[in-house]
């Protein structure tokens, strides 16, 4: 199977797992989802929306997008290993811990891991990293809550 049809297959599995669409939608692929970890990418390529407006000299990604980043890859993992069902929608509630360590620049791809804390019916606590390479990008950990699609 070429390529272009590996990445069509895995960004039609992403857009079953999350109600995100681009611009908005961080992950290219869940690589592993269990019980207590999640990890995934996401490659940011030189067409992000941000990146024409933030430090267009000298692109990066904002910090927020890369929070918002991790919580997609967690909230993926979850929906990916059944944590989370169908129809169950997660926003965040508070972000803790937050650790900016490296710039990351167009064409960068993040690996992205999550530990999830907690995770019940009503409230996901998730702890994670995004690396580029083996250098940690961001850190953080953050709460969800989760509510029932209307």
């Amino acid at each position: 199977m070429s390529d272009t049809k590996n990445e069509k297959n895995e960004k039609n599995e992403i857009e079953e797992l999350l109600p995100h669409r681009k611009p908005f939608l961080f992950v290219d692929e869940v690589v592993q989802a269990e019980e207590g970890r999640i990890a995934a990418r996401y490659r940011f390529t030189e067409q992000e929306f941000f990146f024409a407006g933030h430090f267009p000299q000298y692109p990066v990604v904002p910090g927020v997008i890369l929070i918002e980043t991790m919580a997609q890859a967690g909230g993926a993992g979850l929906r990916k290993a059944g944590a989370l069902g169908g129809d169950a929608l997660f926003f965040l509630a508070s972000v803790d811990k937050v650790k900016f360590r490296r710039q990351v620049r167009p064409g960068e791809e993040v690996r992205l891991e999550i530990e999830n804390l907690r995770v019940s019916q009503k409230m996901i606590k998730q702890a994670g990293k995004a690396f580029v390479g083996d250098e940690c990008a961001a850190e953080a950990e953050w709460l969800c809550v989760v509510q029932n699609a209307p």
